[in-house]
């Protein structure tokens, strides 16, 4: 038997002792579809559907969203995580959005799965959080060119940079799939679905694309766990972790290295205050 069926007979069984035991509500995981290169989230409930859990390369779908679903929670949930669910779990916790006696992470280490794009730059493959270990830890190799995309972006000018993401917002459609399947935007109402004026115009222009497209990455900010899924579900193939990274890289460059949701207990970086901090623009 292969490591990656041994580790999908190993989460089946997990799966099953903590919805026999009542450890667990239900489980969220990914499950098999009629195609063979594809998988999709999955919510089970009762033990006896625990073999439809499965863990191969395609399991792409990010999971940790969707504990925002359920704001009743009679049992914890069981959730499968692999790198960047747990960071995004952990920065749920940071912004009060979860408890963490909430949940129970199932821990996948994950080697990269199909998406070349969305995995490429992991540099955190194993969980950095869990309460049971599915499998052996893998060995992590730092990413150094984590920022390259960026810095080949700040060499243009004011004019081709203007042009680069003028042709971007163009594109876009403004179906907000980024933001919906993004697990950090966890606002209860989005200010771009609010009908108020001044704020996030309806028309299907490239200025209103530029606005909510500069507004969402300024909200995510700090909080962007690099998990790719933004990228990954739009429509329109736009480079929005280039714009993420962007962000994160002003950030390192202010305050030191700085890597989201690697502990559930680490302040926002944008919401810490020191009076040695530069204040150049005061």
């Amino acid at each position: 038997m292969s490591q990656v069926n041994e580790m999908q007979a190993q989460l089946r069984k997990v799966a099953a002792e903590l919805l026999e035991t009542g450890t667990v509500g239900y489980i969220i995981g990914w499950g098999a579809t009629r195609f063979p290169d594809r998988t999709t989230p999955v919510f089970i409930h009762d033990a006896k559907d625990a073999d439809k859990l499965v863990w191969n390369e395609y399991c792409i779908n990010g999971l940790a969203k969707y504990v925002l679903d359920d704001k009743i929670k009679d049992k914890k949930i069981g959730i499968c995580v692999r790198g960047c669910d747990s960071r995004a779990i952990n920065r749920l916790i940071i912004d009060n959005q979860l408890l963490r006696e909430a949940v129970y992470l199932i821990g996948l280490p994950c080697e990269g799965k199909a998406d070349k794009v969305k995995c490429g730059k992991c540099a955190h493959k194993n969980p950095v959080s869990y309460d049971v270990l599915i499998g052996d830890l893998v060995t992590e190799t730092p990413v150094t060119d984590r920022f390259k995309a960026v810095e080949d972006l700040e060499k243009l000018s004011a004019d081709e940079k203007h042009a680069y993401w003028s042709g971007v917002y163009e594109k876009c459609v403004r179906c907000f799939a980024c933001r919906n399947v993004c697990p950090v935007c966890s606002c209860k109402e989005c200010y771009a679905d609010q009908y108020r004026v001044g704020w996030q115009g309806k028309q299907n222009n490239s200025v209103e694309n530029w606005n909510y497209g500069l507004t969402r990455a300024y909200h995510v900010g700090d909080r962007c766990v690099e998990c790719g899924e933004c990228e990954r579900v739009c429509p329109m193939d736009l480079p929005l972790m280039l714009q993420n990274r962007k962000m994160l890289k002003d950030i390192n460059e202010l305050f030191g290295d700085y890597e989201c949701g690697l502990s559930d207990d680490r302040a926002p970086i944008l919401g810490e205050y020191d009076l040695s901090d530069r204040d150049e623009y005061m």
